[in-house]
């Protein structure tokens, strides 16, 4: 790792400007970065964000208190996916072939439009690193992964990984200031390590069973389908309906428009409903083990009935998490298919909340960035 000493601003000064690079690949990432900048808002509300990502300009909208800059720019490929469950090597090796390395001429644009940025940060985006060396200021890289990592498990049936895996480890690794976030996948030297990153919830849980959409009395068990953002159809929603009338199912992404069905209330990829709100208010999750949904599930402390990705290398580290620290059932995911987890339920809903009372990390991170910015200056927000 490069050193660099703290990049010192004048505190006198009314805003302090940084870029976040996020990487796309679903809305995880993005979830992470949008609690830690809102935890560096609570400790300096003048701070102004250019984020730069594929990921939709709404989800920053509906996460973040305050305004930004929104750059649509793709920072990585990550997978290229069929569906959340199911990545496509090949696909995902073709694309790196045109995506690296990085284009001169693009970072040279970008780094001018960014030009009044005095810090990059980058949730496992590697851009953003090569962006901050030519606007020269400091880089900070927060991930749980890198994508070098990731690669490395397909190297063996897909040699074409290794010049990608050497070009990304080079970059990952010229990040003048390292993060890991718990659960880490690969530990190694970094400046902090820091526990899970989750948003906060907005709503009581109380106030957020008002709101949806399902008739139901106040101790109706609520049960929430998610695969992390990723639109999917689910074929056993009709035997929800038929099968367990007395359990109120929410499915996030369920569909385009949204739709009520009884006792099931599928919503629209933008709906009113902000999803750590939905976490708290409910009794069980099921779905996809990716980063931001283990991360909000165990701030909730709620039992979760979690789905894992084979062929993503990230998911035997959720899962020993959970196993660890959660309560929670794994569904397999031919029985998530076809409907055979229903038989699972009653099993999740006996299963105890658990009570956390540690914060979140995404203050430790605000901390060390604010200290950073400022000359390790003490914090006490």
């Amino acid at each position: 790792m490069v050193s660099c000493p703290p990049l010192l601003i004048d505190l006198n000064a009314k805003m302090s400007r940084v870029a976040y690079f996020i990487s796309p690949h679903g809305f995880g990432h993005a979830a992470r970065a949008a609690a830690i900048m809102s935890a560096m808002r609570d400790i300096d509300t003048a701070i102004h964000f250019d984020i730069v990502t594929q990921v939709p300009a709404w989800f920053f909208e509906d996460s973040l208190r305050g305004g930004f800059d929104y750059y649509e720019v793709c920072t990585d490929l990550g997978l290229a996916q069929h569906s959340a469950l199911n990545a496509d090597i090949d696909a995902s090796l073709r694309r790196l072939g045109t995506f690296l390395p990085f284009d001169a001429v693009a970072l040279s644009g970008l780094a001018r439009r960014l030009d009044a940025c005095q810090l990059v940060m980058c949730d496992i985006a590697p851009m953003g690193i090569a962006v901050a060396q030519q606007l020269g200021v400091p880089s900070i890289l927060v991930e749980n992964f890198t994508w070098d990592w990731l690669y490395q498990s397909y190297v063996a049936a897909y040699p074409g990984f290794g010049y990608h895996i050497d070009y990304l480890a080079s970059l990952f690794a010229a990040a003048d200031y390292h993060v890991q976030i718990e659960p880490v996948c690969d530990p190694r030297p970094c400046d902090l390590i820091a526990r899970p990153i989750s948003r906060r919830p907005t709503l009581s849980p109380v106030r957020t069973r008002e709101q949806l959409n399902i008739n139901m009395s106040a101790d109706t068990p609520i049960v929430l389908l998610t695969m992390g953002g990723i639109p999917e159809s689910y074929p056993f929603v009709q035997q929800l309906t038929e099968r367990f009338p007395e359990i109120a199912f929410v499915i996030p992404s369920g569909s385009t428009e949204g739709q009520h069905l009884a006792n099931v209330q599928l919503l629209p990829p933008r709906s009113a409903f902000f999803h750590p709100n939905l976490v708290c208010a409910c009794d069980v999750v099921v779905g996809k083990a990716g980063y931001s949904t283990v991360a909000e599930v165990y701030a909730a402390g709620v039992p979760f009935g979690y789905v894992l990705c084979d062929s993503f290398r990230e998911s035997e580290v959720l899962a020993a998490f959970i196993r660890q620290h959660m309560h929670g059932v794994e569904v397999p995911v031919s029985a998530f298919q076809n409907g055979g987890w229903l038989e699972l339920i009653p099993e999740m809903l006996r299963l105890p909340k658990v009570q956390r009372q540690a914060p979140d990390g995404a203050e430790q991170v605000a901390r060390f960035v604010w200290q950073r910015l400022h000359g390790n200056i003490s914090v006490t927000a």
